[in-house]
């Protein structure tokens, strides 16, 4: 009896002292990766973090060494240690800084309260079965796929104070009564806002699609059940489900409100109320008279004020889910 097996268990198979062992063949299974392997992974994770340091990491650092020197950009020996006086220049001496602060929080505050929470309805709206929700869909994504130097144009065009969509449906096109919405200071930010909205609601949009589509629909149904009206599905239930998505969107949104330059490059050359942090950081790197160290000075600010909102956003998320 003693030669006898277990049906349906081999001797590779049958369970010892230790308990069962895998079959020899699923151990041969379980072996360490080959060299070949070894290189393709190591590839494969060596040419992003490559990618990543020269274009990320690298120009980061030089900028905050570069905005303790004066330094024209032209000679290499020309280099002078000045120490904390760009920071001082940016902060004290810079006429355009502190407006250009008041517009990238304006900018933020407007695509927070108007641009996302419109690409959020967009999204609620487009979600729901209705006929001909793709090409809606196609339709608000559009902006997202041009350039924003090509939707400043366009804007441009139709804000035109002779000529534009805008002045003629209010009658006033080529008359003294026209408005000029892109030269007037009084305006312009807020007609440049509209233009940036029409991008940023379409981007979110997308976004916040896809983030409906993995919500389980049996937490829906569950509410639905409850009682719940669909109001309180949405913020209760749907909205809370989404947090992976808040949070990249909340990034996003950050990110889009100071990094925020082509459109209003294009209008006006970020100039007579259109002042922004990242247009000042090209108008000393590569503009007339350069002055790499005060634009590496202004580029260090901004990295600092964009870290903090997001930074102080993911570890409260993050904290929170953990507890």
């Amino acid at each position: 009896m003693s030669g006898i097996q277990p049906i349906g268990l081999s001797p590779a198979t049958t369970p010892g002292p230790e308990g069962t062992r895998p079959p020899a063949r699923a151990r041969g299974r379980l072996r360490a990766l080959t060299r070949r392997d070894a290189v393709v992974l190591a590839v494969m994770v060596a040419i992003p973090t490559l990618i990543q340091l020269v274009l990320v990491w690298l120009p980061t650092v030089a900028s905050i060494v570069l905005s303790f020197f004066r330094w024209d950009g032209l000679t290499l020996g020309g280099f002078q240690f000045v120490g904390a006086a760009n920071y001082r220049f940016v902060f004290a001496e810079s006429p355009a800084f502190w407006p250009a602060v008041l517009h990238n929080v304006v900018w933020l505050l407007f695509l927070a309260v108007i641009g996302t929470p419109l690409g959020l309805l967009l999204a609620v709206l487009l979600d729901q079965p209705i006929r001909g929700s793709r090409i809606y869909q196609s339709i608000f994504f559009v902006p997202v796929m041009l350039s924003v130097a090509l939707i400043g144009i366009i804007w441009q065009l139709f804000y035109s104070q002779d000529n534009g969509l805008l002045n003629s449906l209010l009658g006033t096109a080529g008359t003294p009564r026209a408005v000029d919405w892109f030269g007037n200071s009084n305006v312009n930010l807020w007609a440049a806002l509209v233009a940036a909205t029409w991008r940023h609601a379409g981007y979110i949009m997308i976004l916040y699609l896809a983030g409906l589509k993995g919500v389980d629909p049996s937490l829906r149904e569950a509410a639905a059940l409850d009682g719940a009206n669909a109001r309180q599905i949405f913020f209760r239930v749907v909205f809370p489900a989404m947090a992976p998505t808040n949070v990249i969107i909340v990034v996003i949104t950050i990110i889009e409100s100071l990094r925020a330059f082509d459109i209003v490059y294009v209008i006006n050359g970020a100039t007579n109320g259109l002042e922004l942090v990242s247009a000042l950081v090209i108008q000393y790197l590569v503009g007339e008279g350069q002055v790499i160290g005060i634009g590496s000075a202004f580029a260090v600010v901004l990295l600092v004020i964009s870290l903090v909102p997001i930074v102080f956003y993911l570890s409260r998320t993050f904290s929170t889910k953990e507890r």
